[in-house]
């Protein structure tokens, strides 16, 4: 039986297939509010679809496997959720760093995050410069929610995307309702509410208004703006078919990185 996760091999299977330097994928994501119809662990999406990927990269021929996930992101906006869990960018860009200290240390230099956070991107950019001016190294970082944002409109068309893209609504409902429909509790989804002010102005995220066409960032609290965890899109439009198409996508788009990752030169002066 082929093992993809990191975590269930032996020692024995590992010593002989970290050896061969197989492509690593290092999932990441939050504990935070997703809504209040949706699992607040989203780093369960981002751990299924990097298995999926490195199950779809390995028949391909290159072999990849998926490290274990790492839960906590980068605290940014959720701190006013109740049962949240988030790392300083401090303390997260320090745990990145070892984890894939730990890796390099043994020539595993064919690295991926496979991030599902925002408030993880700066600090991952961060240690991944470090390691590169450091090491020579390239650790490469695909924002899974980022991208799945840009598939929207080709799934859904555009006019259909832009009511149901948000924060609570899609892209990550629908994921859910395709990955763990057993955890997303339907009956709970609201109606969009208005578009909330601040000082008397619109917002347009959650730490900015906007004024005049221009955004001024704003240090408030999420609940402020999004008491109910969702923000700027109809949850109610969102779908396991949806979610069933942006996966397709992801999985194919990561798998296809992977096998071209995998052909390339990773490091400054090696080949």
């Amino acid at each position: 039986m082929t093992k993809f996760k990191m975590a269930e091999m032996t020692g024995g299977e590992a010593r002989t297939l970290y050896a061969e330097n197989p492509v690593i994928l290092l999932p990441m994501g939050s504990y935070e509010d997703q809504g209040v119809h949706a699992p607040m662990g989203d780093f369960l999406h981002a751990e299924r679809i990097s298995e999926l990927i490195a199950q779809q990269a390995t028949e391909n021929g290159v072999r990849t496997v998926v490290a274990p996930v790492l839960p906590f992101g980068g605290n940014d906006f959720f701190g006013s959720m109740p049962g949240g869990i988030a790392l300083s960018p401090a303390t997260f860009a320090t745990v990145t760093r070892d984890m894939l200290d730990c890796l390099l240390r043994h020539n595993l230099t064919r690295l991926v995050i496979m991030n599902g956070h925002s408030g993880n991107v700066h600090p991952i950019q961060a240690v991944t410069q470090e390691i590169y001016r450091d090491k020579g190294i390239l650790v490469p970082s695909l924002y899974l929610w980022h991208a799945a944002h840009r598939l929207l409109p080709q799934v859904l068309g555009p006019d259909r995307a832009r009511l149901s893209a948000g924060h609570g609504a899609d892209p990550l409902t629908s994921i859910a309702l395709n990955l763990f429909p057993h955890l997303v509790r339907t009956d709970m989804i609201p109606s969009p509410s208005a578009a909330p002010e601040v000082i008397g102005l619109p917002v347009s995220g959650f730490a900015s208004v906007s004024f005049e066409g221009i955004e001024i960032a704003i240090p408030v609290e999420s609940d402020e703006i999004a008491p109910e965890g969702i923000f700027g899109g109809d949850a109610r439009l969102s779908s396991a078919e949806t979610g069933a198409a942006l996966v397709g996508r992801l999985v194919d788009i990561g798998a296809s990185f992977v096998q071209h990752f995998a052909s390339q030169r990773q490091s400054r002066g090696k080949s």
